[in-house]
C-alpha cells in the first residue's frame, strides 16, 4: 500500500517524496513536501491508491508548519523509502 501511495502522490502533483518511516505493527508513513495545494492533491491521490488495496489508515497534511516543528521534519529531498536510497499512506 505504501509504495502504491507514494507512486500515486509523486505522479499526481509537483511534490518531492522525502521518505517513509516504518512505525511498527505493519504501519508505514510516507512523507512528501511541496506547496500546500500540491501536497493536498498528492495526498488525495495517495489515499485513493492505498484505499484501493485496503491499506489506508489516515492522511494528515501540515500546512506551513511552525519553524520549531519544521526542525524535526525530514529535510531529505533525495528521498528514501523503507530505509533504502531511492525515490502515507498507511
Amino acid at each position: 500500500g505504501a509504495i502504491e501511495a507514494a507512486d500515486a502522490m509523486v505522479k499526481a502533483a509537483n511534490v518531492v517524496l522525502i521518505g517513509s518511516e516504518y512505525v511498527g505493527g505493519g504501519y508505514v508513513t510516507v512523507m512528501v513536501r511541496g506547496d500546500v495545494g500540491a501536497v493536498k492533491a498528492a495526498t488525495d491521490a495517495g489515499a485513493a491508491a492505498a484505499k484501493r488495496v485496503g491499506e489506508l489508515v489516515s492522511v494528515h497534511v501540515i500546512p506551513r508548519p511552525h519553524e520549531h516543528v519544521e526542525m524535526i521534519l525530514p529535510q531529505n529531498t533525495k528521498g528514501s523509502f523503507g530505509g533504502r536510497s531511492g525515490g502515507e499512506a498507511k
